[in-house]
């Protein structure tokens, strides 16, 4: 019976896919094998030695001790797309709450209640909020993966010109993208053209803060930004500075910090990106795929620290070796199993990083001895026999 911590309430479509012949399921776990989580913060959590894995319901993992998870052998999968859907109908909400003052002439038509002659009201002041359209402007978007490919596209159905940027860009989400999004060699170059920005990239040394005094002063005045990502990648004073000089026309936030909420030109969504029963739902049934096929067979898919690996079971074990990624570990892998008289079956090795990942199907049994010997190998971080 494997144990699967609950750190926040899991969408029962995702958990009931999980046998509860194998599996024990719950919020109170003891010694759990793996745990699934959504926002819970895991930082200051201490791991036990029976720990394998992390599935996080959802595609950031700031909530999550990843370096340290590394070190320890556990794998932390994510479920990149399961939500894009959702946050992409959000950013087509957002477009249009950066281009027309709808929450303000909201506010405004509620504050008339009571009062009489509101329609003769409404012309007399809907002039206050008049806004632009999207079409024939040009959206820059930043990051062009499962969320921001999509937004991508939706804006070139909406009429709007679309030039986006990403270093990473897989080959597989490259297919995706409309032809005729324009690919720009940099971020400066996306600033220096957008009439609207949008950010679909995640929290890392080098995008925290990336819209700032300086981006800003190279972007076109009456910019509208779009942050449904995170919200470090804008710097809060520069922005409000921006606001307050015309440089940029509005910001809309799905992040409201003490620093941005009740500003003008600031409209702060409370972080609904993925918040749709659709989206929780696709990511609670991915997370639990994910963590079922690492805790049956070995076998890695979307995991933000170790390499994607899988193969089919040949063998009657299947060890799991979790190791640095150096020159000699494979030979002195197999050199110890040659020595135990253990007939490898198949074996496949991949990496990630400085993090590497081997699997080596073996007929027979393996002693624990041998095993023992596996973890004293310099470099070896984690070996699990399934």
């Amino acid at each position: 019976m494997k144990n699967i911590l609950c750190l926040n309430k899991i969408a029962a479509i995702g958990t009931d896919k999980l046998d509860r012949a194998e599996y024990n399921v719950g919020t109170d776990v003891q010694n759990p094998d793996a745990i699934l989580v959504r926002s819970a913060a895991m930082h200051d959590m201490t791991f036990g030695p029976e720990l394998q894995a992390i599935g996080r319901a959802g595609a950031g993992v700031n909530n999550i001790p990843v370096d340290r998870c590394s070190k320890e052998g556990i794998v932390v999968f994510n479920t990149p797309g399961a939500n894009a859907n959702g946050v992409k109908e959000l950013a087509v909400c957002a477009l249009m709450l950066a281009s027309r003052d709808v929450v303000g002439g909201v506010k405004w038509a509620e504050s008339l209640a009571g009062t009489e002659g509101v329609a003769k009201a409404v012309e007399d002041g809907k002039k206050k909020f008049a806004g632009v359209e999207v079409m024939g402007k040009t959206l820059g978007v930043i990051g062009l993966g499962a969320i921001g490919g999509m937004v991508a596209n939706i804006a070139v159905r909406l009429g709007m010109k679309v030039v986006g940027c990403d270093p990473f860009l897989s080959v597989d989400a490259a297919w995706n993208i409309n032809h005729n999004v324009v690919k720009a060699a940099s971020y400066e170059e996306v600033f220096k053209v957008a009439d609207y920005i949008t950010l679909h990239v995640p929290s890392t040394p080098q995008t925290k803060g990336m819209i700032n005094a300086e981006s800003l002063a190279g972007m076109k005045d009456g910019i509208r930004i779009i942050n449904l990502a995170r919200a470090d990648l804008v710097n809060s004073v520069d922005i409000k500075a921006a606001l307050a000089s015309g440089k940029v026309a509005s910001y809309v936030t799905d992040f409201p910090t003490e620093d941005t909420v009740g500003v003008p030109g600031i409209v702060t969504i409370p972080h609904l990106g993925a918040s749709t029963a659709e989206s929780e739902d696709n990511c609670a049934v991915m997370a639990v795929m994910e963590i079922d096929e690492f805790l049956r067979y070995g076998n890695i898919k979307n995991s933000v620290n170790f390499p994607n690996v899988s193969m089919p079971m040949s063998g009657d074990k299947r060890l799991c070796v979790f190791h640095a990624n150096i020159p000699n570990m494979l030979s002195q892998i197999t050199a110890v199993l040659a020595e135990a008289g253990v007939n490898i079956e198949n074996m496949i090795n991949k990496s990630k990083g400085d993090n590497a990942y081997t699997m080596v199907d073996v007929t027979g049994d393996v002693s624990a001895n041998a095993v023992a010997k596996l973890n004293a190998v310099d470099g070896i971080v984690k070996v699990r026999v399934i």
